[in-house]
């Protein structure tokens, strides 16, 4: 007979437990979504801390020098982090559905593969073949400018941040920016804090919003704004490569 064991849930588990009909909803709704807790405490301090590990990254990036904004960020390479690699191959599944549900709903083809390895090969059959998952820092005064993370052909519509510190204590200031340009219309914000372990969902390039004759591709940006205090620090998971 055998003995079952005591399996602690990991990151992946807590993707896989992730109420996934609420965050598509959410994602219908607004453009973005927050997940429940993904990280501990700990595993936050722990991904953050790799930032001063610079042979595991493959470019560091000062924002205000190309006028993104104001900050840094590092681009890890391709061997990542077991963490982070775990949290990504568990996301590309449950936002694999939503993606090819949007693609139908504007008459658009869906080229992503069942499986994030196939869709990575061909990212890299296609000439994308630098790593774009996204280690984040800003100090007091940094922001990021309103941007999409597009970096080439091949995109998948959808992406993450995760947070690593705790909003209104290790940083004020700092929230999630999402400016979508509604069709025959001003544009619309979206404000959100990030709270520390929980992810954030949200649509790379557009996303599809009713019109009078269907659907419509509202194009999407998304920024940080203005940290005011303290260290803010998160974890972009792109499912296209660079």
């Amino acid at each position: 007979m055998s003995v079952p064991t005591n399996h602690e849930p990991g990151p992946a588990d807590r993707v896989d437990a992730t109420n996934w009909h609420a965050v598509a909803d959410e994602l219908d709704q607004h453009g973005c979504a927050l997940t429940g807790p993904l990280l501990t405490p700990d595993e936050c301090r722990g991904i953050a801390a790799l930032y001063d590990e610079t042979d595991r990254f493959r470019a560091t990036v000062d924002m205000a020098r190309h006028r993104f904004g104001s900050g840094q960020y590092r681009y890890f390479g391709h061997d990542l982090p077991e963490q982070v690699a775990e949290l990504r191959q568990a996301f590309y599944p449950h936002l694999l559905a939503v993606a090819r549900d949007w693609a139908a709903r504007l008459g658009r083809p869906a080229p992503w593969p069942d499986t994030l390895d196939a869709w990575i090969e061909q990212c890299h059959a296609a000439g994308q073949a630098k790593s774009s998952q996204i280690l984040l820092r800003y100090e007091g005064g940094d922001w990021n400018a309103l941007h999409r993370d597009l970096f080439g052909d091949l995109v998948f519509p959808l992406q993450v941040v995760i947070g690593l510190d705790t909003h209104g204590s290790d940083y004020t200031g700092g929230e999630f920016l999402l400016v979508e340009q509604r069709p025959r219309a001003q544009s619309r914000g979206t404000v959100t804090v990030l709270p520390q372990g929980h992810g954030l969902v949200f649509t790379t390039r557009d996303r599809p919003v009713r019109s009078s004759r269907g659907w419509s591709a509202a194009p999407v940006r998304h920024g940080v704004s203005t940290v005011r205090s303290g260290l803010r620090r998160s974890l972009g998971l792109v499912f296209h490569d660079a």
